[in-house]
């Protein structure tokens, strides 16, 4: 079956699929327990990190929520330029933080300097940026946004949406001085949905010991209380872990440094058929994401037809994603996705194209 070209969920391998097929174990066992650190320590090298890896079950939203509730009392600079962004300021506001918004229109970058601006005058606890925005295929600079954040606010907790980039674009964690990092499973880890993982820092892992009510599921403390012991607080998804166990596996056996190669040579030829078909791509050039690319349906395109055009070939776009519904389309190139799946996509569209 040809792979589906949605930013996620996405396809899964068949092995992998069938590892969440092994009998359960308590997840008190020592046997558990050594599957459970065996995932954690290897994730670190996705993160690029010695922090802590906490493994949640529950979607990339889930730890939005976390971050939230651990590393501010009140003030937040929300960085907002998509759907999933604009979602963790919501996430701020509805945990009743003082959350400002720094907002650019959709399909530009966040910037240094208008980090710099935001900053100005402020004393924020913590900020908050998407790194790849899925919305709209905008990868923010988050290596110089750390490292102005650094300079001009060197107590603010920088925290990091790292949902649909974690694992197909290089993100330097320690390098950069991130303090929080988090992704989930069904991107471009390449597992069904239903984990979440985040890397934190000592520096906010401290600064969340003096944050009042910071709830029970979500409280990165406890977390990392469990994790010392190669545990979760509750039940985890299991299945799940041997899936990402196996997966982790896999993605280092390919080679970070291969998968990145990957990733942006699909990325490279995703945008140059768009820019020669004479579609716009909604990211400005410099700041264009490698896991999926938002198209600008500039030729007027019937995406339902086109996808149902597709979907007899066994594969699908995704459509524009909140308020670009209707005028922008979505081609992932992200997890287990190889070089000739897309040329094999991209003949199909040429295919659905000349019978217009």
């Amino acid at each position: 079956m040809a792979p589906m070209f949605v930013p996620g969920p996405v396809d899964v391998d068949v092995e992998v699929l069938n590892a969440q097929s092994r009998a359960m174990l308590p997840h008190r066992s020592e046997e558990f327990e050594t599957i459970y650190r065996r995932a954690s320590e290897k994730a670190k090298q996705l993160f690029q990190t010695e922090a802590p890896i906490l493994i949640a079950t529950c979607s990339g939203t889930g730890l939005q929520e976390a971050a939230i509730r651990n590393l501010a009392k009140q003030s937040v600079l929300s960085c907002v330029n998509g759907a999933f962004s604009q979602r963790w300021f919501e996430v701020a506001r509805s945990n009743g933080k003082q959350a400002e918004l720094l907002e650019v229109e959709w399909g530009q970058p966040i910037t240094p300097q208008k980090i710099a601006k935001a900053l100005q005058g402020k004393n924020f606890e913590m900020v908050t940026l998407v790194h790849n925005e899925t919305s709209t295929g905008v990868l923010n600079p988050i290596e110089q946004i750390a490292a102005l954040v650094h300079q001009v606010s060197p107590d603010t907790i920088i925290c990091i949406d790292a949902v649909s980039s974690l694992g197909g674009i290089p993100i330097k964690m320690d390098a950069w001085g991130l303090d929080m990092v988090l992704t989930s499973s069904q991107k471009c880890l390449a597992l069904p949905p239903g984990l979440a993982l985040a890397a934190v820092s000592d520096r906010a892992l401290n600064y969340a010991k003096e944050v009042p009510d910071r709830g029970w599921y979500f409280d990165l403390i406890r977390m990392e209380t469990h994790r010392n012991k190669d545990s979760t607080p509750a039940t985890p998804a299991m299945s799940l872990i041997f899936a990402l166990d196996l997966q982790l596996d896999r993605i280092l056996k390919e080679g970070l440094e291969n998968r990145f190669s990957r990733h942006k040579a699909m990325a490279e030829l995703v945008q140059s058929w768009v820019k020669a078909k004479g579609f716009q791509i909604l990211a400005e050039e410099g700041y264009r994401s490698l896991t999926v690319t938002t198209v600008s349906n500039s030729l007027n395109l019937d995406i339902a037809a086109l996808n149902a055009f597709l979907l007899a070939k066994d594969m699908r776009i995704a459509e524009g994603y909140g308020k670009l519904k209707n005028h922008s389309f979505r081609i992932a190139h992200m997890g287990e996705t190889q070089l000739a799946d897309i040329q094999e996509l991209l003949s199909a569209l040429d295919e659905f194209i000349a019978q217009k």
